[in-house]
């Protein structure tokens, strides 16, 4: 998770994810790729890359402007995290695409390790991302996801909270959890079932225990918490353990699919007040 995207779309909750994603760079030894897509107007003349391709006209001349604010507003904001984060490797992209288009693109072109961002609390994704195009973006990216609500003025994760049910594809989130414990050692590791009505306990904690065995997850706190719906219940538990960090994982479902179905990892995304990590399997 060295190699890490931010998308801004300058909003203050971008702010936070660009802030947050400084200091894991800081932490971990990586770099960041800081990114904003702009749609210009169909009748423009102007590549992707943000450049004048033919034409003429006022449309063109108010893209061509647009670009160089949106440009300036990039600079201030690499000048600024060169001044909270010094040594660490930033660079910037503008696209004139479509941000679903573009992220993956930009994902699988860059080697993207890790996705970082911004999103309001009990609402909707960032302005950014308010598509449902791109909310599919978030389900289906191939590296990993951080959900950043709220300013991170220290990333120090103490709490790590993994959320999950423990069936056998819990296993795939293992590396990731290793790699975090790596990078917060002292952290303690909240491996969390939600169990709803007429649940069972002593079955929740089993699985609990067998995923730690498996992973040889020493240090950590089995947690079997009750709650109507999982969704509600991973907030409520993150608040009362303080946790600085929730982990879920996340499946790419087709857009009826997920009409129908809904997501608990995009719920507690958007609920849970600590960043939230979505590992996509």
């Amino acid at each position: 998770m060295k190699n890490i995207l931010v998308p801004t779309d300058f909003s203050p909750e971008s702010r936070y994810a660009f802030e947050a994603a400084l200091q894991l760079a800081r932490r971990n030894g990586g770099q960041l790729l800081l990114l904003h897509c702009f749609t210009p107007p169909t009748e423009s003349h102007i590549s992707t890359t943000g450049g004048l391709v033919g034409g003429h006209g006022l449309t063109d001349v108010y893209v061509l402007k647009s670009l160089q604010a949106i440009k300036r507003r990039l600079h201030a904001l690499m000048a600024q995290a060169h001044e909270l984060a010094p040594g660490v490797p930033l660079h910037e992209l503008l696209l004139t695409s479509e941000p679903e288009t573009a992220i993956p693109e930009t994902i699988r072109e860059r080697s993207i390790g890790l996705v970082v961002l911004g999103a309001h609390q009990n609402t909707s994704w960032t302005r950014f991302f308010l598509s449902s195009h791109a909310e599919q973006i978030v389900r289906s990216a191939p590296c990993p996801v951080l959900t950043v609500k709220h300013p991170v003025d220290d990333f120090e994760v103490r709490h790590l909270v993994f959320a999950s049910d423990f069936s056998a594809e819990a296993d795939q989130a293992a590396p990731v959890l290793q790699q975090l414990l790596a990078l917060f050692p002292t952290a303690t590791l909240h491996l969390l079932d939600v169990v709803t009505a007429n649940g069972n306990h002593a079955q929740a904690l089993e699985g609990i225990c067998a995923f730690a065995a498996r992973h040889q997850f020493s240090h950590y706190e089995p947690d079997v918490f009750d709650a109507p719906r999982a969704s509600t219940g991973i907030p409520r538990f993150a608040e009362q353990a303080h946790a600085d960090l929730v982990v879920m994982l996340t499946h790419g479902r087709s857009a009826l699919s997920h009409l129908l179905q809904g997501s608990i990892s995009e719920s507690v995304a958007l609920h849970a007040a600590p960043p939230v990590l979505t590992v996509h399997v």
